[in-house]
């Protein structure tokens, strides 16, 4: 692998619509909601995938990606918008703060780059994530706070070309929508890429999105924040250097530990029935805490995020928003 990343060109990418009605005649504005509150202060959402070389490659590819991409801006449109900040004050004059999806259409940040000196097997084929990587993704290093307070993009994506191969990444604000409304963009995305010409027109088989946010009655519209301004709420995280890398567990690997742990479970007389997730979980549990070499009578938790789509009713499949809750074991 040799030298790096290399920035070709950056554009703002607008929403282009390819039915009437598509886009909303004049601005509106999403207000976030509790669940997307408890995300504003984190990183962006980053993910990407890794793609064969396309004939051809280059700045056709390319121009044909930001095509696409515009068009499933369209169905997305809030995500092109910005986040605004209003400063209030509550009833006992106690300065307060509120955050707002502004969808005025200003645009997704598009980025174009070249690493003709990665392939897709320095990737791949690593234990580890190699560094390289990091720079595949747009807005890197950007807390959900940091677009707010310098309007700055709730939604990049970057291709960059790799000698034989390409990587396409996007980033999305956590404060404005979660990882399934990510994939959701990214699927719908990939199937207009993919369409021809002749099929334009036919419907899409991804759903649309829904943009109605979600707030339990009783709820204020926009919630107000005890803070005289955004800044005050942020605290920037100093991560702590580490290597990254991807657990794969096969079918059988999961089937013997779910044997273990319901045998395991029999031998103390216990009627619980483990489940093949709860004994991967408890697997890579069990794994953290010898790694770190803590003491057995230390109290640990084990946090995981449940999503709300198939668990509250209110809440639709094809929702845009943030609808993810920790919850934790402790030990």
């Amino acid at each position: 692998m040799e030298g790096g990343v290399h920035i070709m060109s950056r554009r703002m990418v607008r929403p282009a619509a390819e039915h009437a009605g598509e886009l909303p005649d004049h601005e509106t504005v999403h207000h976030l909601t509790p669940l997307d509150l408890q995300m504003i202060t984190v990183d962006y959402v980053q993910k990407g995938v890794v793609l064969p070389k396309p004939p051809g490659g280059g700045e056709h590819v390319v121009e044909h990606l930001v095509s696409s991409f515009a068009r499933a801006l369209a169905r997305f449109y809030p995500l092109t918008g910005r986040l605004a900040i209003a400063e209030t004050a509550s009833p006992g004059g106690v300065p307060t703060i509120s955050i707002s999806l502004r969808c005025n259409g200003e645009g997704a940040e598009f980025v174009h780059a070249v690493a003709p000196g990665v392939t897709v097997a320095d990737i791949a084929d690593s234990l580890y994530v190699p560094r390289v990587v990091w720079s595949f993704f747009p807005l890197n290093g950007m807390l959900g706070t940091d677009a707010a307070v310098e309007s700055r993009p709730v939604l990049a994506a970057q291709v960059t070309e790799l000698a034989d191969g390409m990587f396409v990444a996007m980033s999305l604000n956590h404060g404005v929508a979660d990882g399934f409304t990510f994939w959701h963009l990214f699927r719908t995305w990939s199937e207009i890429s993919r369409r021809s010409d002749d099929s334009a027109d036919l419907e899409l088989s991804t759903p649309p999105p829904v943009f109605d946010r979600w707030f339990v009655d009783g709820i204020p519209m926009p919630i107000p924040l005890p803070f005289a301004k955004l800044e005050d709420m942020v605290r920037r995280p100093v991560y702590t250097p580490v290597e990254e890398c991807f657990l794969h567990f096969s079918a059988e690997s999961v089937r013997t530990l779910k044997e273990k742990a319901n045998a395991e479970m029999a031998a103390a007389a216990a009627t619980a029935t483990i489940s093949s997730l709860q004994s991967v979980l408890a697997h890579t549990w069990r794994a953290v805490c010898r790694a770190r070499r803590l003491a057995p009578e230390l109290e640990t938790r084990h946090g995981l995020s449940v999503g709300l789509r198939a668990r509250v009713k209110e809440v639709p499949q094809e929702y845009m928003g943030n609808t993810v809750h920790t919850g934790y074991s402790v030990h």
